[in-house]
């Protein structure tokens, strides 16, 4: 097919909107429907799907040998003066793509007209913004990545560190700290496989789609998804160019992720407290008082705590833009970038101040130890005893170590300090055997269950674990 006519340059007062109008827009109206102060971000991916397109183009006889060669030779020019700050960005030129083709057709003249052919800035953004998100999905899984190699070196040093198990954060079961720590890593393993999903999902090639409804151009729609790295192109023109919801999963993957790092952060601003001191941060993660020269704040515990609001608020925002929308395209879809973006790099920052914070910490075994002895942490394994040794139904087993509790609580004593004789006021089947259950080793050595607390348990788990996620 011989390639098509030149197209004719845009008066200045229609600069993207061609014949159709006379008048230039307002000023408000520029400064509410130009993108380029964050689609920039995109100018990798748009170069890169022009590249594609306009290769297609030429192996299918749209556009010849000659403008396909300058066409390249040009966008990677734009490429360079991009890439080193020289590129001159206009807002009057709306986005991204836009601006790079009026500086392609500045370097090549009027192939650059011609390279739009058989698509849309419909297909085309969405094609840019899928192949950023998918940039962005697995910079996410490197980051959180680290984040357990950081847990999981700590839950091997921690495998045999007893701490309180909490629940309603009342002291509940003795566990190690390598067991807690671990905790966070299964977490992090589901917001990876989260990832993975989303990325599988988007994976599919919008460019070609055009406006909305295809193109009469004898594309070759499976060739230009092929080197952009897609699985293959999209089924449904319509669907392409008005689907988000991969951005939509992308943040509803970095929302869960946010909120698991808040819980964690709220561990540690907890554990950094007077009241627990389980862990000590160095200066690297802690900030002073103005007034109070005692005072080492968990700063960036708590930051990381907050701006997890950020990150569930990019999801909504976008749920909200996208609810209501007829297809295909409609210019509310400008808004699915700037909370994306905004999310990724605040998540990028909190996974980075929760990896540091993990390796800073200094857990103290003493404190942790003071703090489970505190609460009748094995007063469970004194009802299973009872189980197991008298043969006493769980609901009676555990009446009567309730009482037991009880009494040791009146006494000032811990249930391994409470004497023989005032158990058996209680129940007289008791033996001495009993106070080999009550010690704290032997109650987190005995959770022996696959999944457990035990020492043992969790050094196999830290080896499986580096296997799975390593």
């Amino acid at each position: 097919m011989p390639a098509t006519p030149d197209t004719p340059s845009p008066s200045s007062a229609n600069a993207l909107w061609g014949g159709r109008f006379s008048g230039g827009p307002a000023a408000i109206m520029q400064q509410i429907n130009a993108s380029i102060g964050f689609d920039k971000a995109l100018w990798a991916q748009d170069i890169a799907g022009s590249k594609a397109h306009a290769a297609m183009l030429g192996r299918q006889g749209i556009l010849s040998a000659e403008d396909v060669e300058a066409i390249h030779r040009g966008l990677d020019q734009v490429a360079q003066e991009i890439a080193e700050g020289r590129f001159q960005f206009s807002v009057a030129l709306e986005d991204i793509h836009m601006n790079v083709e009026s500086r392609l057709r500045e370097l090549i003249g009027p192939a650059a007209g011609r390279l739009h052919t058989a698509r849309s800035r419909n297909d085309q953004v969405a094609t840019d913004f899928k192949l950023w998100v998918r940039d962005a999905l697995d910079r996410l899984d490197g980051d959180i990545r680290e984040l357990q190699a950081a847990l999981i070196d700590r839950a091997e040093e921690h495998a045999g560190t007893i701490m309180p198990g909490f629940t309603h954060l009342q002291t509940a079961q003795p566990v190690t700290f390598g067991h807690h720590l671990l905790a966070y890593v299964e977490m992090l393993g589901r917001d990876r496989g989260r990832l993975r999903d989303a990325r599988a999902r988007l994976n599919e090639c919008p460019l070609g789609s055009a406006a909305l409804a295809g193109t009469p151009y004898p594309i070759d729609r499976a060739m230009t998804a092929a080197a952009l790295g897609f699985d293959r192109p999209t089924a449904n023109s319509l669907d392409a160019v008005s689907d988000r919801d991969f951005a939509l999963e992308y943040l509803s993957a970095a929302a869960i992720c946010a909120t698991h790092l808040s819980r964690l952060a709220e561990e540690i601003v907890l554990w950094c407290t007077t009241q627990f001191r389980f862990v000590r941060l160095t200066d690297a993660f802690t900030t002073g008082s103005s007034i109070m020269p005692q005072k080492r704040n968990p700063d960036a515990a708590e930051l990381v705590r907050a701006k997890t609001g950020r990150v569930i608020g990019a999801l909504n925002g976008l749920l909200v833009v996208m609810k209501g929308l007829p297809l295909a395209y409609s210019k509310d879809m400008q808004e699915d970038k700037e909370p994306v973006f905004q999310a990724d790099e605040t998540l990028a920052l909190c996974l980075a101040a929760t990896t540091g914070m993990i390796r800073d910490l200094t857990a103290d075994p003493a404190a942790m130890r003071r703090a489970v002895e505190a609460g009748f942490p094995t007063a469970t394994d004194l009802a299973d005893w009872l189980v197991r040794s008298l043969g006493l139904p769980f609901r009676e087993a555990h009446h009567v170590t309730g009482s037991i509790v009880k009494l040791a609580e009146q006494q000032g004593v811990g249930l391994s300090d409470l004497p023989l004789a005032a158990m058996r006021t209680v129940h007289a089947g008791i033996t001495e055997d009993v106070y080999r259950v009550l010690t704290l080793e032997a109650s987190v050595a005995s959770r022996t269950s696959f999944g457990g607390t035990s020492p043992d348990i969790v050094k196999a788990a830290v080896k499986a674990a580096r296997e799975r996620f390593l």
